[in-house]
């Protein structure tokens, strides 16, 4: 008797055949004495169209939704080309899958897909479909090489024990059916009229990862320019050598008056200091946690021009094909402690002809080893198989993925670091100088990382300086940056919580806990989605909202989708689903219902469309803060273009407060408001004639529904 293994691609299957000696490769299948391997390409089988389970249905209007059906149900996945047509290459497997799977001499099935929820349902839905009766087992590998394919071969596990897995899995799958299918089709006819005429695409995952976009966007908009100063100046000590110093007041190098500061530095003009305080203090500074897949794919696409998160995942799974990388998609940061024997033999390979190999030790670290903070899978690491004829861009991720491992094991970086407190006669404050010696490289030489060091001369507590010209600098502070890639997969991954870099430990474990936006599996593919539908659009490395993006967010009547707190939650429950605490019937029953309500809303909205067409000829003063549509100026007011969609924003010339203040309602002054939520205004009139200084913000009464006027006096 034979068992059927069946595994996730051809690639994979081959992997199976090659550890297990069979060459006997047929039409679909490699069989052997006791093993016949097959294949799927991901997913065979897809949900139902909402026309497969009622043909009234197919076409899209507005009486068809909510469509919550009773029963889920899967068909052979259509063609990329035709969807009224199955995909013939899926169909051909399935006829192959079946026909093993029924043979006598076959008594039972082994489910070779990938470890993680998607995985576990590929192979589930076929099993389903075909109404399998067989034993099926499963093979739970996380690297394809020959020792780990016979190993886990001898220690297979029953299917049935992997049921929440498969829970959260089809819970994911209907939830995004449901939610995708239902709210696109609604939203898409209510504002087909609108000059957009295109599918609206609404996802679970792919709102909020809008909505981390737009709020960077509007973060650099509303960013208001200013300036600090600093007061530096060079020193020279008794042999002649030189050193920088800065400023400090308070423990605050950064002033917003500029006149005090030139006042200062005339009257300590060709005066001296004295070192009073001298601090050397020796830091150490760790390697950088192993790669995740989120971290691997900020690393890679922030290092080299014209790589995406999608297109790091693709190669670092193509890798792992080829046995050479353990499994890609998790989330962890460190290693299992049980693979601590492993993990020593893949670094006897992989460290052999590194110009560092002699610093190499292996070490039995909690920043490596801790299997508390590992979820499924550990993190990306090599494999002891060495690699060949790799692809350029193989070699890349391969690199980077070896050598963030031989980091773990080089000595830690260590630097010296020297502070001089400098006191001048007259100086309310001190200066302060400091420098940066690299002592020891280590880790830093596995991944090529320069330190940036500051000499210090040699100079003691005491000791008299000469000071040379003092001179302010002016700094403009800078708005925060677009996001990227890598900062937005940090984002995702942390649900907007920030924290410090590496080492918040309680983040980590939040991560593991499943509160995120999407998986590792699948940021990639939202945010290539996002591009293709176009809500986003790629500038340079930077990632910036398109209209069509910025409309969904400040005008689509679903709010909850655009928050992370929500979608964290949403992703948590999946988590929680597939470690058996949460049940799945729960959590579709509270999807459900989020979906009937979500289709109400988009039904009876009256404010949502797309930008108003005008003309050339008409000048744009800034975007209506109700429906986002462009205000522009008429013979009596500033108004939102949308008004006969029902948008009344609008903002008189005339304006009586306005005109109290001594002040005249300008198209300047409308487009200043409009893009920092206020305006300023110099010499503002009181009623009893006084001058003075003040913002303006239009403010919207939400109870009332109108606007009114609010003041925030300027010192």
């Amino acid at each position: 008797m034979k068992k059927l293994i069946i595994a996730e691609k051809p690639s994979v299957a081959k992997n199976i055949a090659d550890a297990l000696g069979i060459r006997g490769r047929k039409n679909g299948y490699i069989e052997g004495e006791d093993y016949i391997i097959t294949w799927v390409f991901g997913h065979l089988l897809q949900l139902y169209d909402v026309k497969d389970y009622d043909e009234s249905r197919k076409s899209w209007r507005m009486e068809n939704f909510p469509f919550i059906p009773e029963d889920f149900q899967y068909k052979i996945k259509s063609d990329n080309k035709n969807k009224k047509q199955a995909d013939s290459g899926a169909e051909r497997q399935m006829r192959i899958i079946q026909t093993l799977m029924e043979r006598e001499d076959v008594e039972g099935v082994v489910s070779a897909t990938d470890y993680d929820r998607e995985g576990q349902i590929i192979a589930d839905e076929i099993f389903l479909y075909l109404k399998n009766e067989k034993q099926v087992e499963r093979l739970l590998l996380n690297e394809w090489t020959k020792d780990e394919v016979l190993s886990g071969l001898g220690k297979l596990r029953p299917n049935r024990e992997l049921q929440p897995m498969q829970d959260a899995g089809f819970g994911r799958q209907i939830a995004d059916w449901l939610i995708g299918i239902n709210l696109t089709s609604v939203a898409t006819v209510k504002y087909q009229n609108s000059n957009h005429n295109k599918v609206l695409n609404i996802g679970r995952v792919l709102l909020p990862t809008l909505k981390i976009i737009y709020d960077r966007d509007r973060e650099i908009e509303s960013f208001e320019k200013s300036k600090y100063y600093k007061l530096l100046v060079p020193f020279k000590t008794k042999d002649g050598k030189e050193l920088e110093a800065v400023y400090y007041e308070a423990e605050n190098e950064k002033f917003e008056d500029r006149e005090a500061l030139d006042k200062l530095s005339e009257l300590l003009k060709g005066k001296e200091g004295r070192i009073t305080e001298k601090e050397v203090e020796r830091k150490k500074e760790y390697a950088p946690f192993l790669f995740n897949l989120s971290n691997l794919q900020g690393y890679v696409t922030s290092k080299n021009k014209g790589w995406t998160s999608e297109k790091v995942l693709k190669v670092a799974q193509e890798l792992y094909e080829k046995k050479v990388i353990t499994y890609p998609r998790t989330a962890s940061s460190v290693l299992d402690e049980s693979l601590k024997e492993k993990a020593a033999r893949v670094l006897e390979t992989v460290k052999k002809g590194m110009p560092y190999e002699k610093e190499i030790k292996f070490t039995d670290s909690k920043r490596i080893f801790d299997s508390k903070k590992v979820e499924s899978h550990s993190a990306i690491i090599p494999t002891y198989v060495a690699p060949k004829n790799l692809t350029a861009d193989e070699q890349i991720i391969y690199d980077a993925v070896r050598s963030r491992f031989l980091a773990q094991f080089l000595p830690v970086s260590e630097s010296e670091e020297t502070k001089l407190t400098i006191k001048m006669e007259d100086a309310p404050g001190v200066f302060i100088a400091k420098g940066r010696v690299q002592l020891e490289a280590g880790w830093k030489k596995a991944e090529a990382v320069t330190s940036k060091e500051v000499m210090m001369p040699p100079a003691e507590r005491g000791e008299s300086l000469t000071a040379g010209t003092l001179s302010v600098k002016e700094v403009v502070r800078k708005p925060p940056k677009h996001h990227t890639e890598k900062t937005l997969l940090r984002v995702m991954e942390t649900c907007g919580k920030s924290y410090d870099e590496e080492e918040s430990e309680e983040m980590m474990m939040a991560i593991l806990s499943g509160f995120s936006i999407g998986t590792p599996a699948t940021r990639a593919e939202t945010i290539r989605k996002l591009k293709d539908v176009g809500y986003i659009k790629p500038k340079g490395k930077s990632l910036i909202c398109t209209d069509l993006g910025r409309m969904m967010v400040e005008t689509f009547p679903v709010k909850e989708l655009f928050d992370l707190e929500y979608t964290g939650k949403l992703e948590k429950t999946l988590s929680d689903i597939e470690k058996n605490k949460f049940k799945k019937e729960d959590f579709l029953d509270m999807i459900k219902d989020f979906t009937a309500d979500s289709v109400e809303a988009i039904k009876e909205d009256k404010l949502f469309a797309s930008r108003v067409a005008l003309p050339e000829s008409v000048e744009i003063i800034g975007t209506c803060p109700e429906c986002g549509n462009p205000v522009i100026e008429s013979e009596k007011a500033f108004g939102c273009s949308n008004w006969k969609n029902g948008c009344g924003f609008t903002i008189w010339k005339n304006d009586k407060f306005i005109q109290s203040l001594g002040k005249k309602v300008s198209p300047e002054m409308v487009r200043l408001l409009l893009q920092n939520g206020k305006v300023g205004f110099h010499g503002l009139k009181s009623k009893r004639g006084n001058k003075f200084s003040a913002y303006l913000h239009y403010i919207k009464d939400e109870e009332k529904g109108y606007y009114s006027w609010k003041v925030e006096f300027i010192d």
